[in-house]
């Protein structure tokens, strides 16, 4: 073990040295990419995150998070055994992206609401890219086509579904004994709604702090975290560029090479793959711009795989977020690679039966000028994370009421 562990200390100097000798090499590069990397922060991840980040923490707070856990909870236990409160944090993963997701399931533990196997379990499936993003930034902006938006998020939203119920099976020997959550059993008696709203009541009772308090703690909180994404995303792109200038990057496009040719790929692609492991933004403006001689249908897996990946930048968002507990990585880490090729895999059998959408989704996205997002850009996107947020509780919310009607009839 110590072996290890001086060898990991090792390879993480030997690396800082060596990003550090190519700065030195490559100094203008490492200012442009540092100006790109900081632009697409202030641009795009600041606005779209910052506000998910202040109004999910004001949501724990004042028991809207228990409200909804306690009306979901009949539903999101059998299928995908995680606490009904998952599925609060499952709608906000979808509608803010990541980090939000794992920002919530922190939380979560640290309240003893989930035990360890029920975090890496809800992490794994709302660790998600935003409607904003997918649709603004890739589909309008990187491929030109707003059609694709509808394929784009029925493969990657659909899969993220498909691998929370895979991921049930993760954990199944796990013991609930240091979870504050009643038993389910305790939670079968009385008007659902009414247990809800006691929730909700608890849990602001137990927080205890005034309003006064709860908006300038949230917004601290905030700007902590939205501070750590932008730096992980400027020095993952000096990472990259550096690296690229370096040539370095010409090996690993000869290995994702060799492993497209097995499945019939297109060998341009590789340069979207390799960036996209590293950043998910540079990885899906690369497949967007691989080339009109390449099948849009290969270019739209790519960026579906790219974005259900997440690349190491959001990785690390990840683990910078969970440090503090005991949930694992490498859970997270193969659910990243399982949801990357279940998505890539959803373009090729959607494609065709989506094809007549196309034409519809466009009228209602419209082509916008991507490189001014602050202005009118946030004004014809935003509306769909609160689409995406409302319409998967709601969702929820009905298969629940579906599942309490015919449970009677099921046991009888």
């Amino acid at each position: 073990m110590l072996l290890k562990r001086f060898s990991l200390l090792h390879f993480i100097a030997l690396f800082s040295l060596g990003l550090m000798g190519l700065m030195l090499l490559f100094p203008h590069d490492a200012i442009r990419a540092s100006l790109k990397g900081l632009s697409i922060w202030w641009d795009v991840l600041f606005p779209a995150l910052f506000p998910f980040f202040v109004i999910s923490e004001m949501m724990l707070c004042v028991g809207i998070v228990h409200f909804f856990g306690t009306l979901l909870d009949p539903m999101m236990r059998p299928v995908f055994r995680i606490p009904g409160i998952g599925g609060f944090v499952m709608a906000m993963g979808f509608a803010a992206g990541y980090p939000v997701g794992a920002r919530l399931t922190a939380q979560l533990w640290e309240q003893r609401l989930i035990n360890r196997e029920e975090g890496e379990r809800l992490i794994s499936f709302t660790t998600s890219s935003d409607p904003i993003f997918l649709i603004g930034a890739v589909s309008v902006g990187f491929f030109h086509d707003p059609g694709l938006a509808g394929i784009l998020a029925a493969a990657h939203y659909g899969s993220a579904v498909l691998l929370g119920l895979l991921m049930r099976f993760h954990g199944l020997r796990a013991s609930r004994s240091a979870v504050l959550l009643p038993d389910p059993s305790e939670q079968q008696t009385g008007n659902i709604w009414a247990r809800a709203f006691e929730a909700m009541h608890k849990a602001r009772m137990a927080d205890g702090r005034t309003l006064g308090e709860i908006i300038p703690q949230a917004v601290k909180s905030g700007l902590q975290l939205i501070f750590v994404v932008g730096g992980l995303v400027v020095f993952f792109s000096v990472i990259m560029e550096v690296m690229t200038s370096a040539h370095i990057m010409t090996v690993f496009y000869q290995g994702v090479n060799s492993v497209l040719q097995l499945f019939n790929v297109p060998i341009p692609l590789s340069q979207a793959v390799v960036n996209g492991f590293f950043e998910v933004t540079l990885g899906a403006k690369s497949a967007g711009s691989a080339g009109a001689q390449i099948d849009l249908v290969h270019k739209t897996a790519i960026a579906a795989f790219v974005l259900s990946w997440a690349g190491l930048s959001v990785h690390a968002q990840i683990v910078s977020l969970l440090h503090h507990t005991n949930l694992r990585y490498l859970p997270f880490l193969a659910a990243r690679l399982l949801h990357a090729f279940l998505a890539a895999a959803a373009v090729y059998i959607l494609w065709e039966p989506m094809q007549a959408s196309r034409s519809t989704l466009a009228a209602y996205v419209p082509m916008l000028d991507m490189t001014a997002p602050v202005t009118g850009v946030w004004t014809h996107l935003v509306p769909w994370s609160g689409v995406v947020f409302t319409g998967s509780i709601l969702l929820l919310i009905l298969l629940c009421v579906i599942h309490r009607t015919i449970r009677p009839f099921v046991k009888s």
